[in-house]
C-alpha cells in the first residue's frame, strides 16, 4: 500500500498525492509493471476521498506514468532512462576475508533435546481440560496449580519444604531481578559476585540501584568484603564461571552476616543446580535459613529451553505479605496455558525423566572433551577444575600467552572461548584459564578441537575441521 503525508506537500490533495506517486515512479520506487492499489483501496488507506485519487491517476495516466487497463487496473508505465535520477555508483570496497570455520562454540547455551512430544501432548490436554479458563487471568503470583508442581519439585530434588504461597512466577530471571529490586527497594546497595555474570549486574546497574562488586576466594563471597552491601546477591550452589561450590561454614557466616541487620537479604541464584554429575545435590542455602533471610531464585531456562521464560522466587513469608501489599497490583507475566502445560510437566515426574536423561548426554559430551584433553600432548599444560557441577569447566593453560592473545589465536582455530579474566567487573590480569560450557558442543569433534588447540599452544597456525 502507498503512504504519504499530502499535509506536507503544497496545493489540492490530488495535485499532492499525484507529485508523491510520480517521484516514486522516477527514483525506481515504484517498478514498471506494478498495479497500483485500487482507487478505493487508496483512498480508505489516505483517509482522502475517492474522487481525489481517481483525479492524481487520471493525471498520472494522461501523461504517460501510469496505463489503465479497464476492469483491471492502473499499472505503471516504463519511463525513459533518461528521466531517472542517477544513483551514485557504489564505492569499490575490499572484500574483507571470510571468517574461520567455526569448529567449536564454548560460550554459547544451547540446550539440545527439548521433550517435543511430551510437550506437545501435555500442551493437548491442557487446551481440552482448560477450555475457556485458559482466558481467564491468573493471580499474580502464579497460578496456584503450578506453585504447588514448583513446590513438589523442590522438596523431592531440593530438599526445600516451602509453602506454594512463597512462591512467585515470572517471566524469567530478568524481570525477577527488577521485581525484587522494586521489592527490597532502590536506596540498598546490591552486592554481586566478582567475577560473576555480567548481565547480573547491568539489571541492577539499569534498575537504579547502586551495584558493589565482592571479591570472591575458593569458597564463595568473602563475608569480611561485604562492605557496604545490604543485598548480597550470591550463587553458592554453583558459581558462574569459577565453578565453586560455598561449604557449609561460609554459607553460615553469610547467614549470620544477614542476620545482623534489618534490611539484609542474600538471594540466592541457584544457577544450572540441576545438573551436577557427580555426587549428590547441593543443599539449598533457603534449607538452612532460620531468620527469613533467603531469598531464592531459579528458573527453567536451562533445564527445559530459554524460549520458555518461566522463573520464580521463593520468598520467605514476611516478604511475600510485602509484595501483596506493594506490588500486588502486577498481572502475573507468564501465560497461563504455559503454566498449566509446566505444572503437569512436573507433577508428573516428566522434569525429572527429562533432567536424568539430559544429565547423561551432557556427561558423555563432557567426557569426550575431558578425553581429548587428556590424550593430547599439551595434557601437561593444562589443568581441569570444577567438572562436576553445572555445564562448564575451567582449563587453566600454561602458556606465556595473554588472555587476549589466547582468545585471539583459539578464534583463529575455529574455536570460539571466553577467559576467566573478562568475567571480572575492573580490568583483571591474565588468568590463563579457559571458560569451556559445552552445552552445544558436538562431542564428535573434541579430537580436532584438542588438535587445534595443541597448535595454538605450539604457535602454529592450525588446520580446520572440513
Amino acid at each position: 500500500m502507498l503512504t504519504y503525508d499530502l499535509t506536507q506537500e503544497p496545493g489540492p490533495l490530488y495535485a499532492a498525492l499525484y507529485r508523491c506517486i510520480r517521484r516514486d515512479i522516477l527514483a525506481g520506487r515504484l517498478a514498471p509493471g506494478q498495479k497500483l492499489p485500487s482507487k478505493r483501496a487508496l483512498a480508505d488507506h489516505l483517509k482522502i476521498s475517492k474522487a481525489t485519487v481517481e483525479a492524481a491517476y487520471a493525471q498520472l495516466n494522461a501523461e504517460g506514468y501510469l496505463r489503465s487497463r479497464e476492469k483491471v487496473g492502473y499499472f505503471v508505465e516504463q519511463v525513459a532512462s533518461s528521466s531517472l535520477p542517477q544513483l551514485p555508483r557504489p564505492t569499490p570496497r575490499e572484500t574483507p576475508p571470510p571468517p574461520p570455520a567455526e569448529l567449536a562454540d564454548f560460550t554459547a547455551n544451547r540446550l539440545e533435546a527439548f521433550p517435543f512430544s511430551v510437550w506437545s501432548k501435555l500442551s493437548r490436554e491442557v487446551m481440552l481440560d482448560y477450555g475457556r479458563d485458559l482466558l481467564d487471568p491468573v493471580p499474580s503470583g502464579g497460578a496456584l496449580v503450578l506453585r504447588q508442581a514448583i513446590a513438589g519439585f523442590l522438596y523431592g530434588f531440593r530438599s526445600m519444604s516451602v509453602s506454594p504461597d512463597q512462591i512467585l512466577v515470572g517471566a524469567g530471571t530478568d524481570f525477577l531481578y527488577n521485581l525484587l529490586v522494586q521489592l527490597l527497594g532502590r536506596d540498598k546497595v546490591y552486592g554481586v559476585e566478582d567475577p560473576g555474570y555480567a548481565k547480573i549486574r547491568q539489571i541492577y546497574t539499569a534498575a537504579g540501584v547502586e551495584c558493589l562488586p565482592l571479591p570472591m576466594d575458593g569458597e564463595g563471597v568473602r563475608p569480611d568484603c561485604l562492605g557496604r552491601a545490604q543485598v548480597v546477591h550470591l550463587s553458592p550452589s554453583h558459581h558462574f564461571p569459577t565453578g565453586v561450590v560455598t561449604p557449609i561454614g561460609r554459607r553460615q557466616a553469610l547467614l549470620a552476616w544477614a542476620e545482623g541487620a534489618p534490611g539484609r537479604y542474600l538471594i540466592e541464584d541457584d544457577y544450572d543446580s540441576e545438573f551436577r554429575l557427580a555426587g549428590r545435590p547441593i543443599p539449598t542455602l533457603q534449607s538452612i535459613d532460620r531468620s527469613g533471610k533467603v531469598i531464592y531464585l531459579n528458573s527453567f531456562t536451562k533445564s527445559i529451553a530459554p524460549s520458555i521464560r518461566i522463573g520464580f522466587l521463593v520468598l520467605p513469608p514476611g516478604l511475600m505479605a510485602e509484595f501483596h501489599r506493594k506490588l500486588g497490583f502486577y498481572a502475573c507475566t507468564v501465560p497461563s496455558f504455559e503454566q498449566y502445560t509446566l505444572a503437569r510437566f512436573l507433577s508428573r515426574g516428566y522434569f525429572e525423566q527429562h533432567l536424568n536423561r539430559m544429565k547423561k548426554h551432557y556427561r558423555i559430551q563432557r567426557d569426550k572433551i575431558l578425553a581429548a584433553l587428556a590424550g593430547a600432548s599439551f595434557a601437561g599444560q593444562v589443568e581441569v577444575l570444577g567438572k562436576d557441577a553445572g555445564l562448564h569447566f575451567l582449563l587453566r593453560v600454561d602458556t606465556s600467552l595473554t588472555d587476549r592473545q589466547l582468545k585471539a589465536l583459539c578464534a583463529g582455530a575455529g574455536i570460539r572461548i571466553q577467559c576467566l579474566s573478562e568475567f571480572y567487573q575492573a580490568p583483571a590480569g591474565d588468568s590463563h584459564c579457559l571458560v569451556v560450557n559445552y552445552t552445544g558442543f558436538p562431542g564428535d569433534r573434541a579430537e580436532q578441537v584438542a588438535a587445534n588447540l595443541e597448535q595454538v599452544l605450539a604457535g602454529k597456525k592450525p588446520g580446520l575441521a572440513p
